[in-house]
Parts: C-alpha cells; sequence; structure tokens
C-alpha cells in the first residue's frame, strides 16, 4: 500500500516525536598530553587530537571517556605537532601553526580558524550533544556562501548545499532518483568551498549517519544512531589540498593493471562458456577493443560462489586461458552469501571454522540471497578475511586476476534490504552489533578479496571492483554506481554522482554504460558510451530480459559510433595512465568537478553536466534524447575543439554543434596530451605516441608522462618511466625541453610524433637545444614533427 497514493492518506501523517537534544554543557576542566587535549564537560568528555598541523581530530563522548582508536578507514597515525595553548577569560586558544582552535567554556563551543584568522567551522548556538537515544550529534555554522561537495555515492546535483542525506549502505534496485539518499558506498566526508576556499570534514563513525544540510538556513549538522561523534577538520585551503589531506588520513589507490582502464563488457548474464567465446569472437572480428568480459551469478553451480556450473561452463580453464590469449580478462561476480548446504565445502568450512556471523548466543545468521537461505563470512575478523582470501585460489588457479564483488552492504532479500541489526560480529574480540559494523562489512569484503588476489596473481597487479564500501574503499577496489537504468535521466545523473565519488578519495568509479535495467536505444547508448569513453571505470553492463546492448546491438550506424568511442578511449590511455598514477600518488581524481579547478568562478559551483579529466580538458556530453547541441562553459583562458581546432576565449558560455557521432571535447592552451593509438586491447604494444600541444601566447607547460609495464608491481622498485616535456611558448619560437626525471623502463614506444596546436603562422620550434624541421599545415593551424627515442 505505501507504493499507491494511500502512503500521503491524511490519516497517516506521523506525528513529530520531540527527542530532546542535551548539550555537552560548560566546560569543567582540561588537561594537555602532547598531542592530545582532554576536555570534561558537563554532559561528558571531549578529546582534541592533532594528526598534523592542518589536521585536527575531535571525539566528543557523553556517555563514556572517548575511544581514540579509529575505524577501519583510517591508516594513518598522528604525527608529533608543536601545538600552543593559552587561556583567556571564557575560552582557550590552540594552536598549531597551520590552525587555531578557539574553544568557548561556558558552555562548550568549538571553533576553527586557519592561522591567520579565517573560520573554517563555526559553532555559535549549539555545538555538540547527545539525545535519551544515545544518538550523538555535532551542529555546525552554515554561511551564506557555503557550498558542500563529496559524501561518496549520492543522487543529484553537485552541490550538495540544501539535502539531507543518510549514511547506510543499502541495496537500492528501483528507484534511483534525487530522492533517494542512501545507496551502496558510505563515505561521511564532504568538502566545503567558501570563497574559493576550501576545508573538509570526515565524520568517522560507522554507524548509520545523517549530514542535514537543508533543515535550517543557518546550521548544519551531522550526527549517528550510535557510537561517539568523531570527526576530522582538513585544512586546505584549496579544494586538491583538502582531497590530499584526507587521502593522507583514508589511503589512496594503488595504480590499477592497465587491462582494468580498458573497455569491458557485462551481461545478467553471459549464461554459458558457448556465449562468452562468441562474444570475445565478435568483438575481435569487428576490431573494437575490449579487455574484460564479465560472468554474472549464472556461471555459478546453483549460485554458489566458488564454483563453475558444469553444463554451463564445462571447462572453465580453458577458457580463460583462451581469452587471455587474446588479450581478454575475465572477471566473475563474488558475492558473500554462502549457500547453506551440509554438502558445500564453502559452507562446511565456514561452520567449522566459526566463519559466519552469529547472533550473540551463538546461533548462526541465515539470510535469503541468489543461493537461498545463506549464511555470511564476519569480515571484521582476521582469520575470517584470510580464509575467504585463501578460497581465491579457486579462480587464480585458473589464472583469472580479477573479480566483482556484488550484493555486500550486506543485501539480504527481506524488508529490512540487509542483515539483523542485532547480528554480532567478532571484530577480532571486540564484538560489536551489525548496527555498528554494517556500512563496513563491503570494505572488509574488498579488503579480503584484493590482498588475496595480490598475493595469488604472481606479481600481476589485481582489480576489484565492488558495489559496497566506506571511507577507505579506494585501498582495494574501483565502485561503480549500481543498478541504474537505461534513462536519459540517468546518464544525466552519472556525472555528479562520479564527481563527488572523485571528490571523496575515490577516482576509479563509472556508472553502467548504456544502463543496467530497462531498456537501452541505440541514440542513448551512443552517447553513454561518449562519456564512458571518459569515465575511469569503462563497463557496458545490462540486465535479465533486457535489449541486447552491446556495441553492435542497434545497426551499424551506431555500432560505428560506439566503435570510434571504445577506440577513443584506447588513444587517450597513455594521458589517462599518467592521470591514474597520479591518484595513486596525490589522491586526487581523473574525472574531475570544474570546481576543483576554479574555486574561485561561481558558474563551476553547480555544474554538473560537464566535468574536467585532469586539469585542462573539458568533457561536455550529450545528457537529451534528439540533441544535436548543448551549451557548455569554459572558463577563463582560451580553450581549443578537440576536433575541429576552433578557438575559444574562456569566462562565457557557447552553444557548440554536437551531431551523434560527437562528444564535445575541449582542450586548454597550453596543455600537453599525449595519444596511443588504436589497439584491439592492453595486450597489444604501442609503438608510437602522439604528444599533442595546445599553443598559448606565452608561458611555460609542463606535463610529466608516466609509464610503466602495466601489468606488475615493480614500479614500486623503479621500474617506471617519468619523462618530463616542458614548453615555452612566445610569438615566434616554441621551446620544448625533454628530460627523463626516472628512467627505470623501456617503453614499447620508441617514435614521439609531435603535433603543435592553434598556430596561426609558422613558428621555430626548438626540442632540446636543437632546431627540427616541420611540416606545418595552415588549414589546420598545426605544425607536425616526428622524435626518434
Amino acid at each position: 500500500m505505501q507504493d499507491t497514493s494511500f502512503a500521503i492518506h491524511p490519516g497517516n501523517k506521523k506525528q513529530l516525536k520531540n527527542t530532546p537534544y542535551r548539550d555537552i554543557g560548560h566546560l569543567e576542566s582540561y588537561k594537555q598530553n602532547g598531542n592530545l587535549i582532554e576536555l570534561k564537560c558537563e554532559q561528558g568528555n571531549v578529546h582534541i587530537q592533532f594528526y598534523r598541523d592542518d589536521i585536527v581530530r575531535i571525539v566528543m563522548n557523553p556517555f563514556q571517556k572517548p575511544l581514540m582508536t579509529s575505524s577501519f578507514a583510517l591508516i594513518a597515525e598522528p604525527s608529533i605537532v608543536d601545538l600552543q595553548l593559552e587561556e583567556q577569560s571564557g575560552q582557550i586558544q590552540i594552536s598549531s601553526g597551520e590552525l587555531l582552535l578557539v574553544i568557548g567554556k561556558f558552555p562548550l563551543r568549538i571553533n576553527i580558524f586557519t592561522a591567520d584568522g579565517r573560520l573554517l567551522v563555526g559553532e555559535s548556538e549549539r555545538g555538540m550533544g547527545f539525545n535519551e537515544k544515545r544518538e550523538v550529534i555535532c551542529y555546525k555554522d552554515m554561511l551564506a556562501n557555503d557550498h558542500f561537495y563529496g559524501f561518496g555515492e549520492k543522487t543529484s546535483f553537485l552541490d550538495k548545499r540544501g539535502e539531507k542525506m543518510t549514511m547506510w549502505n543499502s541495496d537500492v534496485y528501483a528507484p534511483h532518483n534525487p530522492e533517494i539518499d542512501a545507496l551502496y558506498e558510505s563515505i561521511p566526508y564532504f568538502l566545503t568551498l567558501r570563497d574559493g576556499k576550501a576545508h573538509g570534514i570526515f565524520f568517522d563513525n560507522t554507524h548509520k549517519t545523517v549530514f542535514d544540510m537543508k533543515s535550517e538556513q543557518d546550521t548544519y549538522s551531522f550526527w549517528a544512531e550510535g557510537g561517539q561523534i568523531d570527526y576530522y577538520v582538513l585544512a586546505g585551503p584549496s579544494p586538491k589540498d583538502v582531497l590530499m589531506q584526507y587521502t593522507s588520513l583514508t589511503g589512496r589507490m594503488p595504480i590499477p593493471p592497465k587491462w582494468a582502464l580498458g573497455y569491458h563488457q557485462s551481461r545478467y548474464s553471459y549464461e554459458t562458456e558457448q556465449e562468452v567465446r562468441e562474444l570475445a569472437a565478435a568483438f575481435l572480428k569487428k576490431g573494437i577493443p575490449v579487455d574484460a568480459i564479465y560472468l554474472d551469478i549464472h556461471y555459478m553451480d546453483g549460485y554458489r560462489v566458488f564454483t563453475f556450473d558444469q553444463e554451463r561452463f564445462p571447462n572453465p580453464k580453458q577458457l580463460i586461458a583462451d581469452l587471455k590469449e587474446a588479450g581478454i580478462h575475465v572477471v566473475p561476480i563474488v558475492d558473500p552469501g554462502v549457500k547453506e548446504d551440509p554438502e558445500y565445502n564453502a559452507y562446511q568450512e565456514g561452520i567449522y571454522g566459526d566463519h559466519f556471523c552469529k547472533y550473540i548466543d551463538g546461533t548462526i545468521y541465515h539470510g535469503d540471497v541468489w543461493p537461498g537461505n545463506s549464511a555470511f563470512p564476519d569480515f571484521t575478523n582476521t582469520k575470517t578475511r584470510e580464509w575467504w582470501g585463501e578460497k581465491h585460489h579457486f579462480y587464480t588457479d585458473l589464472g583469472i586476476e580479477g573479480i566483482w564483488n556484488d550484493m555486500n552492504e550486506p543485501a539480504v532479500f527481506n524488508e529490512t534490504k540487509t542483515m539483523d541489526v542485532k547480528v554480532m560480529h567478532g571484530n577480532d574480540g571486540n564484538p560489536k552489533t551489525h548496527k555498528e559494523m554494517h556500512n563496513v562489512y563491503g570494505l572488509l569484503m574488498g579488503a579480503a578479496t584484493y590482498n588475496a588476489l595480490k598475493q595469488q596473481n604472481k606479481g600481476n597487479r589485481p582489480f576489484l571492483l565492488t558495489r559496497a564500501g566506506y571511507a577507505g574503499v579506494q585501498r582495494y577496489g574501483a565502485v561503480w554506481t549500481g543498478d541504474n537504468r537505461s534513462f536519459w535521466e540517468h546518464l544525466a545523473m552519472a556525472l555528479p554522482m562520479c564527481m563527488n565519488l572523485g571528490i571523496s578519495g575515490v577516482p576509479f568509479t563509472g556508472p553502467d554504460v548504456g544502463g543496467f535495467a530497462h531498456d537501452a536505444s541505440g541514440e542513448l547508448l551512443a552517447r553513454w558510451t561518449q562519456f564512458g569513453t571518459f569515465t575511469p571505470y569503462f563497463r557496458n553492463h545490462s540486465g535479465l530480459d533486457t535489449v541486447r546492448q552491446e556495441p553492435w546491438s542497434f545497426g551499424a550506424n551506431i555500432e560505428n559510433i560506439v566503435k570510434k568511442y571504445i577506440q577513443l578511449r584506447y588513444k587517450w590511455l597513455p594521458h589517462l595512465y599518467t592521470l591514474f598514477h597520479e591518484a595513486s600518488m596525490t589522491g586526487l581524481p581523473v574525472m574531475r568537478p570544474l570546481l576543483m579547478e576554479y574555486p574561485m568562478d561561481e558558474n563551476t559551483f553547480n555544474l554538473s553536466d560537464q566535468f574536467l579529466i585532469g586539469e585542462n580538458i573539458i568533457i561536455a556530453p550529450i545528457l537529451k534524447p534528439s540533441t544535436f547541441h548543448r551549451v557548455i562553459y569554459l572558463p577563463e583562458g582560451n580553450w581549443f575543439d578537440y576536433w575541429t581546432g576552433k578557438s575559444y576565449k574562456g569566462g562565457a558560455h557557447f552553444l557548440v554543434e554536437a551531431p551523434l557521432d560527437t562528444l564535445p571535447i575541449f582542450v586548454k592552451e597550453g596543455a600537453i596530451l599525449p595519444h596511443g593509438r588504436t589497439i584491439k586491447n592492453t595486450s597489444e604494444p604501442m609503438d608510437k605516441l602522439d604528444i599533442h600541444i595546445y599553443k598559448k601566447t606565452d608561458g611555460i607547460s609542463v606535463y610529466k608522462l608516466y609509464e610503466d609495464d602495466g601489468k606488475t608491481f615493480d614500479y614500486e622498485n623503479g621500474s617506471y618511466l617519468m619523462k618530463e616535456i616542458v614548453c615555452h611558448f612566445n610569438n615566434k619560437t616554441i621551446t620544448i625541453m625533454m628530460e627523463d626525471l626516472h628512467n627505470g623502463y623501456k617503453p614499447s614506444w620508441n617514435m614521439l610524433e609531435f603535433m603543435i596546436h592553434g598556430l596561426d603562422e609558422e613558428v621555430e620550434i626548438v626540442l632540446n637545444d636543437t632546431s627540427v624541421v616541420t611540416n606545418f599545415n595552415k588549414q589546420k593551424r598545426t605544425i607536425l614533427f616526428q622524435l626518434s627515442i
């Protein structure tokens, strides 16, 4: 009845329950112990701990002494910080050199400033408190010009001001729309942009948490159903600084294997070995690149994980070997539910090894998922993570190097959609309820899987795709945005979702290209593939009983467009791979909102329908049917149309043409952009790189091209190439200097072809102090020359 208009029957109006908020109260005493300041208040205790000069942690517990342990999200330990503490009438001031905390005593209010006095986080009327249900809450002042980003995987627009969002990992098949505030990932972190400067807050509480940027005009709040207030303030001052600070706490992604960055094809399901072979053969015959084919739940024997159906897949080892010979990886799905079957070895081992989640009385929890009644591994225990990891020898011994974790919220087919919150988790001897550990279940499953693959892959980098996670999930895997629909609205929604995931420390993300449920059209697939070309994770996936949406499913015209953009993905791989290396070092996303590079430009603050790749490439997809033009915004500076070379003076909006085969792409002046060539997949080496340089009037541009074997972890021991390209521009001469900053790897390419764009007349090109012979094309406004290396 709640799915009909009966849901809004006036007789159903719920009375608001007045649950009194109890403030932490006045400060009674305090003491300093190195980096730690301990405050005793009327209604509880507060600890303040500096992790760095620019990161401070604040913990409030009204029920006991604050716990200074941290969740599974944290990898950092506090550094030694030189603090200056000064007590004044009615307040205490603590300075770290980068931050200044002004603590009001009556009642306790913590206001955080930069060292030069710029307010970051303020508490005026209200601060921290709790209620009779033992929920904890923190109020902060919200200024008129505050804009909020991050919060992990959320629907709706880029700027989250005016929204109320819940962090509770949820299996949401339908609907995905702006009113759904809890999806598969819970990342309780956000970035605030104010007057061109940024700061961040990470609320490290694994219970169900809520961020309310909606209910009041001048106050926002975050609260949790249990535990304690435990949040970190990140000083910034730029959006990039905030993200680097946040990922210094929660970790950064390792460089993925190159094959994980190629095009991936999936469906629920490719049901037989023969179907998979025919699919791979079609890609190869049609010359459409593909690096991975996915196996959804139908490959298993009765949906039992760590099995193959012997009738449908009679020889998986040979299948995987044959596809790998063609450069195609097989990625099977692995869910956490283990079928209740006394003759099934995984269930037997889980029972005898005490690996399954249990109630407090020792009864094993069972829930209904794909295999039927199932038990769930307790990933909070180290021994269970190791056991689960060892089980993956079933896959790695077959040559599989990538795994797809699904249903790991954990999803259960019941009214709550998940495990009973009364279930207990062992947590290595520190038992916790599922109410507290629910949001980290997927993260810990991912950790178990990734670490096992890393050990078992014979030195090769693993690939993990996960649906559920918590802060820190970027350390283990890529995240896709779940069961979207083949709707134009879902294509549009994917842009801010992926951008906010990137702001939340997860660089490797993307949606199901074409949409998972419902039926795609050829036009939608073409436009979505154009967008997917530039999402960090690029997979076409469709649901059971939907129309097929492989690249050739809608006739020759659509096939040619889709093929063009899949090929384009591979041409852009040298640049994308360089950006993934940057992400591994800094935490900065590959796919970025424009505000990250232009935080002073108010036109970027809620710009949800275009994005940056790196610093200086704008992608502006078409997001509506029967649309062959769109408005784009170009920030300050001069920009070039990637396809035509036409130049635009930025700081303005433009109406641009976009026929069905054209994705609007704009490159900023001064950009240096490496391109490869069309290949069948990443197993095929590139023998030449094209280096595109986009002229600017004057000044210097620097690009650091990164390359390694794309396969192993040898880069961690110095086996990589870092080639710096520096361009000096003036009216008559362009000087290019190249230097190997690190030369520990010899790439497959031995030729560089340079193309300089945006020239109105021929200019002299000096390369490493030597003038070079060039070919000037006046019509295309380009200069071309080659260099053997």
